[in-house]
């Protein structure tokens, strides 16, 4: 009941969080106007700041941060790895070089048409790092800051060398949500969705494989299984998160580890609240954002990125963490 009372507080914290999303930008609108732009829309420039762009931008935070909560928690605990996350494993880079080669090569500018070069690039680069580094902590850090670097090149060298690409693709690399439209949002939907049900659904089992796989076969559990359903969700839901907003770091990382201290190990509890959790903190650093530099705007990716380093310094330096 306390987890339940707690994560619907969380749920609350939310609605306010997407409500200061659809208030605060280069100018302030009002609750009242936000209410008449959804409600009663008008026509007028308000109106549409808030219904065209404040309101695609507010729901691609919630799909791209529920996205990377669940995709960062599932990793972990497949992996048994507390440095697991989309970004820091290369998963973040093989999808954003398979975009750019989408754009380049194919001319691909849809997300419908993103979304499958992104997931494919994701799924290369977690079976490449995952066989270079292994299950070890530190040594699959390593191997995924290896193959990030590497694909971080060739993704320079792709934009670099074709202008139109570069164009398209450089306001994307930083991890934006500004660019989000309706339609790119409405596209992702059921992406998402598909990703959450098998990330909920994958709670139980994955429990199981945290105790061990000598004790998770004894209890029946069907692990291969298990780690091919959860690198699919994984791969659904990172690549949807990249194709909408770029490559976002440590939300992943972060999130879950905050779920953890406040509901235990248990991932039937920890990826709902990682769900919840990681929305309110993109869209945070999103609003944040858009004022520290106004009446220009801050990335969402670059105010991550600044808040997630110091994080996962910590993490690698933490003494238990030191021997792995």
């Amino acid at each position: 009941m306390r987890r339940a009372a707690g994560l619907a507080v969380c749920v609350g914290v939310l609605v306010l969080v997407v409500l200061l999303s659809l208030c605060v930008g280069n100018r302030w609108v009002g609750a009242g106007d936000v209410y008449r732009a959804l409600l009663d829309f008008s026509g007028s420039d308000t109106d549409r700041v808030v219904r065209y762009l404040r309101v695609p931008r507010t729901v691609a935070g919630l799909l791209v941060g529920a996205a990377l909560g669940l995709s960062g928690g599932l990793m972990q605990g497949v992996t048994r790895n507390p440095l697991a996350d989309p970004g820091i494993l290369g998963v973040n880079a093989g999808a954003a070089v398979a975009v750019v080669g989408a754009i380049g090569l194919l001319g691909v500018h849809s997300l419908t048409g993103y979304v499958w070069f992104a997931m494919g690039g994701a799924l290369v680069a977690t079976v490449v790092v995952y066989l270079i580094g292994g299950a070890a902590p530190v040594k699959l850090a390593l191997a995924g800051a290896a193959i990030s670097a590497l694909l971080g090149s060739i993704t320079s060298a792709a934009t670099l060398l074709d202008l139109s690409t570069l164009n398209e693709y450089r306001f994307w690399v930083v991890g934006s949500l500004s660019l989000a439209t309706g339609p790119i949002v409405a596209q992702a939907v059921p992406f998402v969705a598909i990703g959450t049900v098998l990330a909920v659904v994958l709670g139980r089992s994955l429990n199981q494989l945290a105790l061990g796989d000598e004790l998770a076969q004894a209890l029946g559990t069907r692990m291969h299984l298990v780690r091919v359903l959860a690198g699919f969700a994984v791969v659904i839901l990172a690549g949807t998160a990249t194709a909408i907003a770029g490559p976002i770091g440590f939300i992943g990382l972060a999130v879950p580890h905050v779920a953890r201290r406040i509901v235990g190990p248990d991932y039937r509890h920890l990826l709902p609240w990682s769900m919840v959790l990681a929305p309110i903190v993109l869209l945070l650093a999103d609003i944040l954002g858009r004022i520290v530099v106004r009446p220009a705007e801050l990335q969402v990716g670059i105010v991550t990125a600044v808040i997630g380093a110091p994080l996962f310094i910590a993490l690698v330096r933490r003494r238990r963490m030191a021997g792995l």
